[in-house]
């Protein structure tokens, strides 16, 4: 009797101090880190921008209060499904890039409007007065947003000097420590390849307007954005492969994530 009475008290105490481990021991650093992980991984996800595209190398930017407009080019009923802007920002003077008539539909006298000088004297003139011009190597800070133009251009040798180094701008965006780059109608060029800590790009690649897809995912693998959003592929030849362009980015830096978006009648069914 003596001997079941020992055996139960010591399984109380065992079950006892096991209780008492459970209670008392502190959660280990992966434990406790993880609600704080999400926290941040959530707060990351909510300062990046929405990216609606509509066609070629028009889209539209909603990034905390702002709905930027790249590039509008179209009829106006291409933007039916989406905010008005309250930024419309131009790259260059090209037909696809930038639409006179269209223009006066979506601009007033609230929004800021973005773009390079060579633009103002084909603008409208109850637009003239509104234009913010930037040139290359400009920064400028326009509400929450800072925006530095980049050169845009073709390389000698590589193209018919479509762009010429000082006509158009490309564009980086930084807003609460993100960084965005549209870089326009560009070749592969240094100053795109010297770019730091840029979250997203979006990167062109129709020959013989800006390079084909292997000088842009070298120069994409050169300086690394997380995240690349291929536009403005459609060249004389149609459509450039992108999903080769992924590819070749994704199997040599497994960190760059490209996103394929629905640019083209083509695939906006797929």
């Amino acid at each position: 009797m003596n001997n079941k009475i020992q055996i139960i008290a010591g399984a109380l105490l065992i079950g006892l101090g096991l209780i008492a481990y459970l209670m008392f021991t502190p959660t280990t650093p992966n434990e406790s880190s993880t609600d704080e992980e999400q926290n941040t991984n959530q707060s990351a996800t909510a300062m990046m921008p929405k990216i609606s595209p509509i066609e070629h190398a028009s889209f539209v930017m909603e990034w905390g209060s702002e709905i930027i407009y790249f590039d509008p080019v179209g009829d106006i009923s291409l933007y039916a499904n989406v905010p008005a802007p309250t930024m419309v920002v131009i790259t260059d003077i090209h037909g696809d890039h930038f639409d006179e008539l269209l223009l006066p539909q979506l601009v007033n006298s609230d929004i800021t409007f973005i773009g390079p000088e060579v633009i103002l004297a084909d603008l409208p003139d109850s637009i003239k007065g509104q234009l913010k011009v930037m040139k290359n190597d400009e920064t400028a800070t326009f509400g929450d947003i800072t925006f530095t133009a980049v050169p845009m251009y073709n390389l000698p040798g590589e193209s018919s000097e479509y762009h010429k180094k000082g006509q158009g701008n490309g564009y980086v965006l930084e807003r609460a420590g993100v960084r965005a780059y549209n870089a326009g109608d560009t070749a592969g060029t240094p100053e795109m390849r010297s770019l730091t800590d840029i979250d997203i790009a979006f990167v062109p690649m129709n020959l013989p307007y800006t390079m084909d897809i292997n000088e842009a995912a070298d120069a994409v693998l050169e300086f690394a954005p997380k995240t690349v959003y291929p536009f403005h592929y459609r060249g004389t030849e149609g459509l450039s492969d992108v999903e080769a362009f992924k590819n070749a980015v994704e199997s040599q830096n497994s960190d760059i994530e490209v996103i394929l978006l629905p640019w083209y009648p083509e695939n906006w069914n797929a």
